[in-house]
């Protein structure tokens, strides 16, 4: 798989990553094995970049992912703070920081941290000049090496992307959250700010498996979460009403040619997109992984999908279906 700069770091990072919430058992039950053998079938297809947090399974996932690195693994870890207390700026402090990240460098057995994203921390968080003096000091000391902060909303995105020294932002960016395009992906290609989109697949839902009939497991945010119970509700289906998203998943899945399926059909095209350095789909299991990995090869010549045509049925889908209820929001 090609590798792109991680912004001015001067790493590189492959175009598909592994997102890796699920690892922490918060989707549902993955064993430790099942989750270390996902990791493996990523690095085996090219992928060299795994995002996690702390709170993935309080821990869990930072914890498989440390063990897995210790077997000499060279990946590039974006992992991410901030979610442990409240959602109170004041819970942003200098020695809530070092905290979060020293028990991030034990659970991944790291001195210094590849890259630490604040985790949709608020608004004014992000907006405060003390915010990134403190993360400063942490690459300063050896600690992190670089960081970014994942966002909700486009108007953070850009209030990140000014900062100087922000390797990334991390935001949701999927055919049903086509709003980024406008400002946040132009914004970070001219200052060298890199991409990464999450929730790609809109939790599962572009994977074109789901039906009305489909059930989700009780400890599942697409149970608990659909209308913003515990925490964004763009963090569940991208926002989507359900039905309404299983309509326009069925429209993107029958514009595909033979051959080609939509989850794919849709990691190729998020990653084409100008200012995107990375996808981070999560997987469950090895086909997952698999899979994942595999749609980079729609982006070479001669693979015989017409990038263009997708891109014209994802956009006249999302203006058609979704504009009026997501365009406005986040």
């Amino acid at each position: 798989m090609q590798q792109r700069p991680l912004g001015r770091t001067g790493r590189t990072v492959s175009p598909i990553g592994l997102g890796t919430w699920q690892l922490g058992a918060d989707w549902g039950d993955v064993s430790e094995a099942d989750a270390r053998a996902v990791l493996a079938a990523s690095v085996e297809n090219g992928v060299t970049l795994f995002d996690t947090a702390d709170v993935y399974g309080d821990g869990r996932s930072e914890s498989i992912i440390g063990a897995f690195l210790a077997e000499g693994h060279d990946v590039v870890v974006a992992t991410k703070m901030g979610r442990r207390l409240a959602q109170e700026p004041e819970n942003y402090s200098p020695a809530n920081f070092r905290a979060w990240t020293d028990r991030s460098r034990r659970n991944l057995g790291v001195d210094t941290l590849d890259l630490v994203q604040l985790h949709c921390p608020p608004t004014a968080v992000i907006e405060a000049d003390a915010t990134y003096d403190e993360l400063d000091a942490l690459v300063a000391d050896g600690t992190i090496a670089a960081y970014g902060v994942s966002v909700e909303t486009t108007a953070q995105a850009l209030a990140a992307i000014a900062r100087p020294n922000v390797t990334n932002v991390q935001i949701i960016l999927n055919p049903f959250r086509l709003k980024p395009l406008d400002e946040v992906l132009p914004a970070a290609l001219a200052a060298e700010v890199a991409i990464f989109a999450r929730v790609p697949l809109a939790s599962g839902l572009l994977s074109g498996k789901y039906t009305a009939a489909t059930t989700f497991a009780e400890n599942d945010h697409r149970t608990y979460n659909r209308q913003g119970e515990a925490f964004d509700r763009g963090e569940t289906f991208s926002g989507v009403d359900y039905a309404t998203g299983l309509e326009a998943v069925a429209e993107l899945a029958a514009a595909l040619p033979s051959g080609v399926s939509l989850p794919a059909a849709t990691l190729a095209w998020i990653t084409s997109l100008p200012g995107v350095t990375s996808v981070i789909p999560g997987a469950r299991n090895i086909a997952q992984a698999r899979s994942n990995a595999d749609a980079a090869a729609l982006l070479e010549p001669g693979s015989g999908f017409d990038l263009a045509a997708f891109d014209g049925v994802v956009r006249e889908v999302y203006d058609r279906r979704l504009r009026e209820s997501i365009h406005p929001q986040w």
